[in-house]
């Protein structure tokens, strides 16, 4: 765990020593803010206009009509800013020649790996703890049902977790930061997208899609329901690309 530690800090040091996570944090949060602003402007004049009407001022909800269509936009926004973190984790260490240097360390891959991931992962976290100002206002100022806010942050957690660990192995793959972004992203929006095609394959391949959706998925802890499956889902494709990166790794002659 020292080791881990070490590279955790070594990482995170790069990490805010360069511009990289501040512009990418500082454009998730003020892009977070304008949508939260817009959505909260349109509920207020929308529910002005509902009070002059007996009956639908009842259907009010917070919830539905701010942060449901909030945390979709912030959620579609959050995980294809991923790749922006992830492109230069293993990458860069080709590019600048500082992979042999790294590996001939006694450190082993599964270490490397791990230290990686937790490095790319911390900056994600924060950026999510950012954007929990926004609703944390309508706890405070108004009576939002809290359980769906702190479901939908564990899913978006898990979501992110998941995409850092695809974009953690498409930079291994490459030194081409760019390359390896590109990689990530077609594979988030395959796995955004793919239960669109559910209809047409018949309901068994149907349900695989499904469940294969990052955008289900998620949709089940934005209604404020937990489900054992769902953490699996995702703790599956973490574990998965972590292995696939070891695997890579462990095949290159970088020692």
């Amino acid at each position: 765990m020292k080791k881990v530690s070490a590279l955790l800090g070594k990482e995170l040091g790069s990490f805010f020593i360069s511009p990289i996570a501040y512009v990418v944090m500082f454009v998730f949060l003020i892009i977070s803010g304008f949508l939260f602003t817009r959505i909260l402007t349109f509920f207020v004049i929308q529910s002005i206009q509902w009070m002059r009407q007996p009956g639908l001022a009842d259907r009010l909800n917070l919830n539905d009509f701010v942060l449901n269509p909030f945390f979709h936009n912030v959620a579609v926004f959050f995980i294809f800013l991923v790749p922006v973190v992830t492109m230069r984790l293993l990458s860069d260490e080709k590019k600048l020649g500082t992979g042999e240097l790294l590996f001939t360390t006694p450190i082993t891959t599964t270490e490397i790996v791990i230290g990686k991931y937790l490095s790319a992962l911390t900056v994600l976290a924060v950026m999510l703890l950012g954007s929990f100002m926004y609703p944390l206002v309508l706890l405070i100022f108004g009576n939002p049902d809290a359980g769906p806010i702190f479901s939908t942050y564990l899913g978006m957690f898990l979501m992110g977790a998941s995409a850092v660990g695809i974009g953690l192995f498409a930079s291994s793959l490459t030194e081409n930061q760019v390359i390896a972004a590109l990689i990530t992203w077609g594979i988030l929006i395959l796995l955004w997208i793919i239960h669109f095609g559910a209809q047409a394959v018949g309901p068994t391949f149907g349900s695989v899609l499904e469940h294969l959706s990052f955008l289900v998925q998620w949709g089940t802890l934005n209604k404020g329901v937990i489900e054992l499956k769902t953490v699996i889902y995702f703790l599956s494709i973490i574990f998965l690309t972590l292995f696939l990166t070891q695997r890579v790794l462990d095949s290159q002659s970088w020692r």
